[in-house]
């Protein structure tokens, strides 16, 4: 499965049932490199999750990783935390808005 491929479906998740991001705003930005890198924006807002391929506006919060490890993220086979400390993850900006995600990926693995 790509990353777009990978993103779409969890925010059609998301955006079907809205609960786990009501009352948030944030943007979002996933540097990625591999083979399916590149910088990918997610924007939570007014209840509804949106994407684009490419950085449009300013992010609270980016994440660096590969593709790969993005995609295991996405899926929770992969632990943040453990990622964060061996390096396979670089967080920039709010940390708080790291942990949120890591809740929001939680309410929608399948």
């Amino acid at each position: 499965m790509s990353v777009e491929q990978t993103i779409a479906n969890l925010l059609e998740k998301i955006n079907s049932n809205p609960h786990g991001i009501e009352g948030m705003t944030a943007v979002y930005h996933f540097q990625l490199s591999g083979a399916d890198g590149g910088t990918y924006q997610v924007k939570i807002e007014n209840s509804r999750a949106t994407y684009t391929k490419e950085a449009t506006e300013e992010a609270g919060c980016t994440l660096e990783l590969s593709d790969e490890n993005f995609i295991k993220l996405v899926h929770g086979k992969l632990n943040p935390t453990t990622a964060f400390m061996m390096g396979k993850l670089k967080i920039k900006g709010a940390m708080g808005l790291s942990l949120t995600l890591q809740t929001i990926l939680q309410t929608y693995q399948s």
